[in-house]
């Protein structure tokens, strides 16, 4: 299985980026997301991927976050979900964005997905919601060094519990300062 490849960012085409890794040029999909925050072309990159085999295709689905990969393989593993439906879903929401729907059992978030109707969003949420329980909390969204890691940090010292911080942490707006995330957080937790 392929992993992860770092290498130098040789072509953006679509929906795919090739990585030249020692010589060998690797056709990665990603999301636009994922996409747009991949440096320019000739720099080097790390892509955290995912190697999905069929008897008629193989292709490698690439992830700036390892979160954003083990949520995909959560994903695919679901029965009505290929990687295509996997790809949109994390085109739309950030990982911790898409779990907390999933734990909130948001349907008009699910249903928003392209390819994904209520009834299939019904369907998801009682497939997923163990799924998700199982993985670490942390995975999903970051490390203590990420904006989230240090807000879901401060809220765990505060003493609130991993069920409200994993709510209030993906209703945050990611392109916010951290004091700000840190404010909003607290001002919806204080509304419960």
């Amino acid at each position: 299985m392929i992993g992860r490849l770092r290498g130098t960012l040789v072509a953006r085409t679509g929906e795919c980026v090739i990585v030249d890794v020692g010589g060998v040029g690797y056709e990665v999909v990603v999301t636009p997301r994922d996409a747009a925050e991949l440096p320019g072309v000739g720099e080097e990159i790390v892509v955290h991927t995912h190697l999905h085999v069929r008897e008629d295709i193989m292709a490698v689905y690439g992830f700036v976050s390892s979160a954003a990969r083990d949520l995909f393989r959560v994903l695919i593993s679901t029965s009505g979900i290929g990687p295509k439906v996997a790809m949109a879903m994390l085109a739309s929401y950030r990982p911790d964005q898409l779990r907390a729907a999933v734990a909130t059992e948001d349907l008009d978030a699910l249903s928003a997905i392209p390819g994904i109707g209520k009834r299939t969003a019904q369907k998801l949420i009682l497939e997923l919601r163990p799924r998700l329980a199982d993985l670490d909390a942390e995975t999903l969204v970051g490390s203590d060094e990420s904006p989230t890691g240090r807000i879901r940090e401060a809220l765990e010292g505060l003493g609130y519990s991993p069920a409200e911080i994993r709510t209030v942490v993906g209703s945050l707006p990611a392109d916010a300062p951290l004091q700000e995330q840190l404010r909003q957080a607290l001002q919806t937790l204080g509304r419960r």
